[in-house]
């Protein structure tokens, strides 16, 4: 295989190939691995990789291929984030201290194993997933492939970085407050936060708002990732294909109550309203529609905060950890009890609200984050409130979908004049991935993002 053909290959394209006999698994393994190990000095996308495993894995593919097996991922090199098990391997979510070895796969990565996809490592990620940046003491930096001086954002960077950079067609992410739709944004992907409940997650610690999600250049890949690890058969895939007839979609620029200072970038605004554009001339209106959020943010603290506690338990050597994630665990102590009751309680009520916004539109339209990829080391010896304020103002519009448990896509809004890109969020009501999916993928033929790579400078 020349390398021009196994640069930036597509998910389904491979499996496709694979099917027809034009590449080998072995291949396509050897060639993710050969592109995770170069850009690794670079991009530190990886906490691991699995050369041998991969590679053995690989040739019991070709074996199946050979033997007429089709299980629709079958011999695709894919990666996952560190925060799911993966046998044989540690979970460290992103801490310092040795873990022990996995015992057994996540449901998701059983899923994955099931559809015949080779996962070639574990992907980085900040401390327990707190952040939209993807840097901590335990690995060091992962950068953005796009500009390597800016983060790919987090918390999924590693997978949103090795599918950028090419290694990868695609990666599972996980998503609690944006940690999906935010370095997809940052490093032109795709990114769905599905409904909750619709990926397995194994006993996620967070109280409902974190789900396991895709993340691939295309909508078809992302969906067909969904597809695989929501065991649902082709319907998402199918709806990549299927026109989403015609919408009313909200227009939504405004910030959800932070009670910090936030605002817009206009570079963003820009980007987002494009978009509109972009989607109006599809044969969409386009309307401008604020949902009404309330003060949300007071039920997210309660079961955000006291994840990090749960999870700072898992962990081996606490006192290795960021002083940011021990104070974030112990407000999650004393939020452990009733908070955490009434913030659960609360959420029919806010989905009924928020949710009276789909009575009017179909979708909304949103930015994913308010400001484009922040240097690496903008938040470097901040204070823990310090670092809370720099990050609400640069991610202030993600969260909410989270305690909602609603779907969102991230889509590709274009680059700033620097080539850094950004994203807006296409966001549904409960069930509305397929509506979502087949708009992204409506978007996609217009707007060409698959066309836009980032230098292979490594």
């Amino acid at each position: 295989m020349t390398a021009t053909r196994l640069d930036f290959p597509g998910l389904a394209a491979q499996a496709a190939q694979l099917a027809a006999g034009e590449v080998t698994a072995v291949e396509l393994v050897a060639a993710a691995l050969r592109r995770a190990h170069t850009s690794q000095p670079t991009l530190n996308a990886f906490r691991c990789l699995r050369d041998d495993e991969a590679l053995a894995e690989a040739a019991d593919a070709d074996r199946r291929l050979k033997a007429g097996d089709r299980a629709p991922l079958l011999g695709v090199p894919v990666a996952i984030k560190d925060d799911v098990d993966l046998t044989g391997l540690p979970t460290a979510f992103g801490c310092s201290g040795e873990f022990p070895a996995a015992t057994a796969d996540a449901p998701a990565v059983a899923l994955l194993r099931q559809a015949g996809a080779v996962i070639i490592g574990k992907t980085n990620t900040p401390e327990l997933g707190q952040w939209p940046f993807t840097e901590g003491p335990a690995f060091g930096a992962t950068r953005n492939p796009w500009h390597p001086g800016h983060t790919p954002g987090g918390s999924s960077g590693g997978s949103a970085a090795a599918v950028a950079s090419g290694a990868v067609a695609a990666a599972l992410g996980s998503d609690g407050a944006g940690s999906v739709r935010i370095p997809a944004a940052w490093t032109g992907l795709v990114g769905i936060k599905p409904q909750r409940g619709r990926i397995p997650d194994g006993g996620e610690l967070f109280h409902g708002l974190t789900v396991l999600g895709p993340l691939a250049r295309t909508v078809g890949d992302a969906a067909l990732l969904l597809d695989v690890t929501a065991a649902t058969g082709r319907t998402f895939q199918a709806a990549a294909t299927r026109e989403p007839g015609k919408l009313r979609i909200g227009l939504s620029t405004r910030i959800p109550f932070t009670a910090t200072r936030t605002r817009l970038d206009p570079v963003v605004e820009r980007a987002v309203r494009r978009l509109a554009e972009s989607l109006a001339g599809l044969g969409h209106e386009i309307v401008e529609a604020e949902p009404d959020y309330g003060l949300i943010g007071l039920t997210f603290l309660p079961r955000s905060l006291t994840g990090v506690r749960d999870w700072t338990l898992r962990v081996p050597d606490r006192a290795g950890l960021d002083p940011r994630t021990r104070s974030n665990a112990g407000h999650g102590r004393l939020l452990a009890g009733p908070a955490l009751r009434l913030a659960r309680a609360l959420e029919p009520g806010l989905q009924r609200r928020i949710g009276s916004v789909f009575g009017r539109v179909d979708v909304l339209l949103t930015p994913t984050t308010a400001t484009p990829p922040p240097p690496v080391g903008a938040f470097d010896g901040l204070s823990g409130w310090a670092t809370d304020q720099a990050m609400i103002a640069a991610c202030p519009y993600a969260w909410p979908w989270n305690v909602l448990g609603w779907p969102g896509i991230n889509v590709p809004a274009g680059l700033t004049d620097d080539g850094l890109p950004l994203g807006a969020q296409l966001l549904g009501p409960s069930h509305a991935e397929e509506r979502l999916i087949s708009l992204a993928a409506q978007l996609e033929e217009v707007e060409r993002w698959p066309d836009r790579q980032p230098a292979a400078s490594w």
